[in-house]
């Protein structure tokens, strides 16, 4: 199977079948024996045509004088791809419209190929520039526009700019919206106690235990699961609740919501490095698996529950919690760009109502002195801010905000830029464009 046809196939099964290109593609690209080449081409075809998905289905449509709705779900697909090779990369026009022809013809038959070609040779005919200047165009507002050119949902972008206004950075959302659609380096996670970084490998510039990927694949890099692929960020959310304060001998964590582990691996690293134990919950059967998987590094038993998280902190029991919550992902839009096509507005007051509680869950089940990290990959103030605006309001003097920005700060290589928000509290937030992180929201409760 060729690099084209792993991308199309991938895009076929995340439009129709909801799957996730992070965990496919790898898949995909093993069982068809493509070479390091090929798997990169494969890669960039798949995660480009999906983060420029917006903006490829607005030429479509103006190529083929009709809404993308009335083109058949596969044509439209192999229409994407190919609007992706002819307008982002260097592939040339006649090769991509040759080969997604035949994509067509073997996927959707021989009745859609005269369609397919017609609209791509259309495509080939201006410029990508032209092409963006006529979507534009069209746009109803200044928000419809922008989100054209840099293919992202209004409600977005809007809670995008929301956010970083709350930072005083408004100015900064066409640089993150930019960010979102480069594709991140390879960042790993040195697990502290148990792995070294290879000497040819750079350190990352935040986290202390973070390396840059030489390039290409990584397996050989992160064999043992002492050394594994994590982005930086994410070490940063772990290591805030690991370093917030010294560890004392003895102590009991709990990852409440540890799926897919990679967090729950450095948690049990530096537990073991201090004398702490560590149990991990994770309510999906499937996601408890790869927690196990990846804490087969770590020379530390962990037992890991498969329980409701709102159920699983009991009362009084642990010293420090991480409450790595389920959330929008709007913060990783660069390592799972479908989510900004799957995700609706619709989608945040349920989730926020199931942060809330898994907050108030972790607050039970600290002693009193423990602290808790609420943790999300995303930036959308509903999800971070109003979350613990609702639970501080509850708690009231029972819990105190620690400066997680501080403690970032103390753990990070080099100094962080990270403004202080308008309502003075101790929340941190990191940001593609900013750290070169995903955009996580890191705060740290303290139980009085």
């Amino acid at each position: 199977m060729s690099a084209r046809r792993v991308a199309f196939e991938v895009l076929r099964a995340v439009n129709e079948s909801d799957a996730y290109a992070n965990l496919l593609l790898p898949t995909s690209i093993a069982r068809a024996g493509l070479n390091e080449q090929d798997a990169a081409l494969a890669t960039e075809l798949a995660y480009g045509t999906l983060r420029r998905q917006g903006t490829y289905d607005a030429i479509i449509a103006a190529a083929a004088n009709r809404d993308t709705s009335e083109i058949d779900p596969v044509v439209l697909d192999a229409l994407r791809l190919g609007a992706h090779q002819i307008l982002s990369t260097r592939i040339a026009s006649h090769a991509a419209v040759h080969e997604t022809v035949e994509i067509v013809r073997h996927s959707a038959g021989n009745s859609a190929t005269g369609f397919t070609n017609a609209v791509l040779r259309r495509i080939a005919r201006e410029t990508p520039g032209e092409w963006l200047e006529r979507v534009e165009r069209a746009a109803r507002s200044d928000d419809e526009r922008l989100g054209l050119s840099t293919s992202h949902p209004v409600w977005i972008l809007r809670a995008f700019r929301r956010a970083l206004a709350a930072e005083g950075r408004g100015d900064e959302l066409t640089d993150l919206l930019h960010a979102d659609n480069v594709s991140p380096r390879v960042t790993l996670a040195v697990l502290p106690g148990l792995g070294e970084r290879p000497a040819d490998l750079a350190p990352t510039p935040y986290s202390p235990i973070g390396a840059r990927s030489g390039g290409g694949d990584p397996h050989d890099e992160v064999a043992g699961g002492r050394i594994r692929v994590q982005d930086e960020g994410s070490q940063l959310a772990a290591l805030a609740l690991s370093r917030a304060e010294p560890v004392r001998p003895g102590e009991r964590w709990l990852d409440l919501c540890a799926g897919p582990g990679g967090k729950t691996a450095l948690l049990a690293a530096e537990a073991l490095a201090h004398g702490a134990t560590l149990e991990a919950n994770e309510l999906v059967p499937a996601r408890a698996g790869l927690v196990r998987r990846a804490l087969e590094g770590v020379p530390l038993p962990v037992e890991v529950s498969e329980e409701d998280g709102r159920d699983r902190a009991g009362h009084g029991e642990y010293d420090r919690i991480l409450v790595d919550a389920p959330c929008t992902g709007l913060g990783a839009l660069r390592r799972r760009p479908e989510a900004r096509w799957r995700k609706q507005p619709a989608d945040v007051p349920q989730l926020t109502a199931l942060q809330g509680d898994l907050v108030r869950a972790g607050l039970e089940g600290l002693k009193p002195g423990g602290i808790l990290a609420y943790v999300t990959c995303s930036p959308h103030l509903a999800e971070t801010a109003g979350v613990l605006a609702d639970v501080r309001r509850e708690w009231g003097d029972r819990i105190e905000e620690l400066d997680a920005r501080a403690v970032l700060q103390s753990i990070s290589r080099t100094p962080l830029d990270l403004p202080a928000p308008a309502d003075g509290s101790g929340r941190a937030q990191l940001w593609p464009h900013r750290h070169g992180t995903d955009a996580m929201f890191i705060s740290l409760l303290r139980r009085r």
